[in-house]
């Protein structure tokens, strides 16, 4: 069974672009290695300039997989330079009711 996540990426000074790019092919290359399926993921930005993705693994043993697998390894290497990641309840709009954030377009 799928399981749904949230994860937010908030990018380290003058990086924001730079993030952006990499968010570019992020659930694809997951994806490619059948590490989540084919749910639509929502990518969103909230107004400190942080990204929330909210995207579906495969299972809890593909999310596990992920952590020993080279290529998601390089990748979240390449997130780390450019980005920190967050917990959702570090982003402001977490704590309203009806959170809202600005629709990003990044997922292909």
């Amino acid at each position: 069974m799928g399981r749904v996540v949230i994860s937010c990426y908030r990018p380290k000074p003058a990086q924001g672009e730079a993030l952006r790019k990499l968010m570019l092919g992020h659930v694809a290359t997951l994806r490619s290695i059948g590490l989540v399926t084919e749910r639509v993921p929502i990518t969103m930005e909230a107004k400190d300039g942080t990204f929330v993705e909210v995207f579906e693994w495969a299972s809890r043993e593909a999310i596990e997989a992920a952590h020993t697998h080279p290529v998601v390894l390089r990748m979240w290497e390449e997130y780390g330079k450019v980005c920190d990641y967050i917990p959702i309840s570090q982003v402001s709009e977490a704590s309203q009711l009806f959170s809202e954030f600005m629709p990003v377009d990044v997922n292909a």
